[in-house]
């Protein structure tokens, strides 16, 4: 296969947001309902005669986006009809914007970004065995964003980290649940390969709904176009669909272009002056917008934690909560920070998997880490104490105190311990005289277990060690 092309990638996302109503309704935003058609109305079922209302939310929320990214918002923005028929959008055209998108520019993970603008989501087709295809409409009128980069990428991990990091900003601002599997966060790419300078023609892969997907179907179609084009052929512009058992792209239709489309303004929605709107004021959207994951980044860096550490942290929104309330709420010393780091990308990651719930505040996990960090618990109680201070929110420093499981540290209480140990167990002691260094491990459990795990262990053995040389 030869290596003298190169590959141009741009992507187009588009991410349902998480408001409260649809796009241009009153209904309920909840495409997953179990119930199918359950939250309809004449609107989102494009009955004549209706007209629609734009939701503040998901303008307000796509801005917020912007803002984040330093994309330039417009003054004026307006919306405009898409015109196609397909079942699943029964007036024929999809209201979404052409000209005068909410937002252009801005970068993401080093990717430039082209536009950001908002439409309304299709309704789902559900097709049948006996060939019936049967129609939800709950998710007809959903606020949908779409994000286009560039055409700057150029191999399919770049694409993926962009994806990774894009779910990640929508989670974290709290725009979007971004959820691949249920079609919430949709992956498009637009893949090129040439010899030269000018770009190849442009193949687009619709619908990518996980990052292994988004990178494998990049791989496939890079290979495909280079192969076609070796041979003497030449890379048609369609929309190919990707195959994930298969693992190899399909041909589904000639690509549109916008002239197919015949977009023209809406004329039942009245245009948006941004900048006289109050609600999407930059100052207003400053105040709320919550902190970004690079920010966070910068954030942890002074604390020394690794690199997937933090992303553990940032990417885990149960933990990363928990941390941040450490971090910004009980402003524990650095040590602690790293401590709880510790246990939250560890033994808290773990209790999640288990998908039991958790109810621990961040000034209880701060009072342990704290306990841990001043010798007063070890490490083995602490995780007993974890586990139940997860569950039930209890003062980790009472339930020590209770049970008796403060780390013992009095030289005097301990003496006496290692005096029964040693006295129980004659030939451990001879065997270590002799040289059996190792025994010492044996010798330190059996003080810790009659101190039922309270005793310090580095004192412990230090003490031994003592005792020993008597």
């Amino acid at each position: 296969m030869s290596t003298l092309y190169t590959t141009t990638i741009g992507l187009e996302v588009h991410a349902e947001l998480a408001t409260k109503s649809k796009m241009f309704c009153g209904c309920k935003n909840d495409p997953h309902a179990g119930e199918p058609n359950a939250h309809t109305c004449p609107i989102c079922l494009a009955h004549p005669g209706t007209l629609p209302a734009p939701n503040e939310e998901a303008i307000a929320k796509v801005l917020m986006f912007g803002q984040a990214l330093n994309a330039t918002r417009a003054n004026f923005s307006e919306f405009d009809r898409k015109n196609y028929f397909y079942p699943d959008i029964p007036k024929a055209y999809q209201i979404s914007q052409y000209a005068y998108p909410l937002l252009t520019g801005g970068e993401l993970a080093g990717v430039k970004l082209t536009r950001i603008h908002l439409e309304e989501d299709t309704a789902r087709s559900q097709h049948e065995h006996d060939g019936v295809s049967l129609i939800d409409f709950n998710r007809a009128g959903v606020p949908l964003m779409e994000l286009v980069t560039e055409p700057v990428i150029h191999d399919a991990k770049t694409a993926g980290d962009f994806a990774r990091e894009l779910q990640l900003l929508l989670k974290t601002l709290q725009i979007s649940q971004a959820q691949m599997e249920r079609g919430e966060m949709r992956v498009e790419a637009n893949i090129s390969v040439s010899k030269t300078d000018v770009l190849g023609t442009k193949v687009e892969v619709k619908n990518l709904n996980s990052f292994k997907s988004v990178e494998s179907a990049i791989e496939y179609e890079v290979m495909r176009q280079i192969a076609l084009l070796e041979k003497g052929g030449s890379v048609k512009q369609e929309t190919m669909g990707w195959d994930e058992v298969k693992q190899k792209t399909y041909s589904q239709r000639a690509k549109e272009t916008a002239k197919d489309y015949r977009y023209f303004p809406d004329p039942d929605i009245p245009k948006l002056q941004l900048e006289k709107h109050p609600y999407f004021s930059k100052n207003r959207l400053a105040e709320i917008i919550p902190e970004t994951p690079d920010k966070k980044r910068l954030k942890y860096r002074t604390l020394g934690l690794p690199s997937n550490q933090t992303e553990l942290i940032i990417s885990t929104e149960q933990i990363r909560n928990i941390f941040e309330e450490l971090f910004v709420v009980q402003k524990l010393e650095i040590e602690s920070l790293r401590l709880a780091a510790n246990y939250l990308t560890s033994d808290v990651l773990a209790y999640i998997a288990t998908n039991k719930p958790i109810n621990v505040s961040g000034q209880h996990f701060g009072q342990l880490m704290n306990l841990v960090q001043k010798g007063t618990l070890n490490s083995r109680i602490a995780k007993d104490i974890l586990v139940e201070i997860l569950e039930t929110d209890a003062d980790p420093e009472q339930l020590a105190h209770e049970r008796g499981l403060v780390q013992s540290s009095d030289p005097a209480i301990l003496k006496s311990i290692i005096t029964e140990v040693m006295l129980e167990n004659p030939g451990v002691v001879t065997d270590y005289k002799s040289g059996k260094q190792v025994v010492l491990q044996f010798l330190v459990g059996q003080g810790m277990k009659k101190t039922k795990g309270a005793a310090n262990p580095e004192l412990l053995a230090s003490l031994f060690k003592e005792a020993l040389l008597v």
